[in-house]
């Protein structure tokens, strides 16, 4: 382990002794940066099986996510990427809709409500696939809009939601232990409109994924007390003078949810979520060889920093986060000639997400993200204290991803395929 990694796995461990040195450095995004960079270093020098890197091509996509972001945000006032923005899909405004249900409830109400929404919503938001979309059928018909990918997940998460579907009170605007430990595969496929013709891939991992979620906040009752939204007061409860580190929020997802994530590889008895083998990640010991990304739990953070934010805190360095491998992001490289596959048919043929060709993929994608945050940042005139990575991937990566796959593929799917199990992408 090498000092810097000994550095931040103790400190990890003075956060909670509970937790072993190596795991909280797997857990630490520090080593998200550099075991990803371990990888970039690797494929630059033309030493990985699956892709070649051509930096000469990051110039022409940082072209292409300024272009989208000066399209869609004109003004620059541009959001953190996080599951609210979505919430507006279709000019919609269901976040507004969400405060007016939630007027007359205290600040602290408020906050525990939002993370409830929030949490269960992306932990729905795992790849739909192409075959699914979404009818938001509660609008009069003439108004109805129908909704696929991520917008989808989200408008049906939402409706989902303040049904009550999570919760066992009769206040619908709850996530709690029980309600959670309710939820299973026939009120999801309900929820979300499924049919022979209507199929949404990780049927049964996503509802799994709730359940596990619930056992999550029965065996944690100091950071949860009895619902999600209790992670609310416990942030809360960090902050100094109104002030909260980003990577806090991080910390305190992957320590409460690690168990609900299904096959995952484990140190001192905790699953490490996102955490996968790749021979060039480095690192010594017990967690050589492994790269964290921690995908769900870093969109997951993104989206909850706004409700901390609204609640009157002031989140501080939210560049100590890193990219998220996904694969609109990934995508976006592949498509835009910076990530060079090395044999073709990878295009063809789908891939487990454990696979030494998706983990270098995403691996790629998340140091890339930050290589191509520094000319996006310059040509926009801006810089990373206000310009932070969560609002390049808004502004940004993800949608240029999305356009480029529309622009080579008619379907728009990655250039990639992934077996989605529901919990990764």
């Amino acid at each position: 382990m090498s000092s810097d990694e000994e550095s931040r796995a103790t400190s990890g461990v003075r956060r909670n002794d509970r937790r072993s040195m190596d795991v909280a450095l797997l857990r630490d995004p520090g080593t998200i940066r550099d075991r990803c960079g371990n990888i970039l270093q690797a494929g630059i020098d033309g030493r990985l099986t699956h892709f070649d890197v051509d930096l000469d091509a990051l110039e022409g996509v940082a072209e292409r996510v300024v272009k989208v972001t000066r399209v869609a945000y004109p003004d620059l006032a541009i959001p953190y990427h996080s599951r609210w923005n979505h919430f507006r899909a279709g000019g919609v405004d269901r976040v507004a809709d969400f405060d007016e249900r939630l007027a007359g409830m205290s600040k602290e109400e408020q906050g525990r409500a939002r993370f409830d929404l929030a949490i269960t919503s992306v932990l729905l938001d795992a790849g739909a696939g192409p075959l699914w979309a979404y009818v938001e059928s509660s609008l009069p018909e003439s108004t109805r809009q129908t909704y696929t990918r991520s917008e989808g997940l989200a408008v049906a998460s939402y409706h989902t939601f303040i049904e009550g579907a999570f919760s066992s009170t009769d206040d619908p605007l709850r996530a709690d232990a029980a309600g959670l430990h309710a939820f299973d595969a026939t009120r999801l496929a309900e929820s979300f409109q499924l049919s022979e013709l209507n199929p949404l891939v990780g049927l049964e991992g996503r509802a799994a994924l709730i359940r596990g979620l619930g056992d999550a906040v029965t065996a944690r009752p100091d950071l949860f007390a009895g619902r999600i939204g209790g992670l609310f007061d416990h942030l809360a409860g960090q902050a100094i003078e109104s002030e909260l580190p980003a990577a806090a929020v991080l910390a305190a997802l992957l320590e409460g949810l690690s168990s609900i994530w299904p096959g995952r590889i484990e140190l001192d008895g905790e699953n490490l979520g996102d955490v996968w083998k790749h021979p060039f990640a480095g690192g010594e010991g017990r967690t050589e060889g492994l790269v964290p990304f921690h995908k769900l739990s870093q969109w997951l953070t993104y989206s909850l920093l706004e409700p901390l934010e609204w609640a009157g805190l002031e989140l501080t360095d939210l560049d100590a986060l890193t990219g998220l491998a996904e694969y609109r992001n990934g995508g976006l490289f592949v498509d835009g000639g910076v990530i060079v596959p090395k044999d073709a048919s990878a295009l063809a043929e789908a891939h487990a997400p454990g696979s030494e060709l998706v983990v270098e993929w995403r691996a790629l994608t998340v140091a890339l993200l930050d290589r191509v945050a520094t000319p996006v940042r310059e040509k926009l005139g801006k810089t990373a204290a206000n310009f932070p990575l969560a609002k390049v991937l808004e502004g940004g990566t993800w949608q240029a991803g999305r356009a480029i796959a529309r622009e080579k593929r008619e379907d728009g799917t990655p250039p990639i395929r992934i077996e989605s199990d529901g919990t990764v992408f």
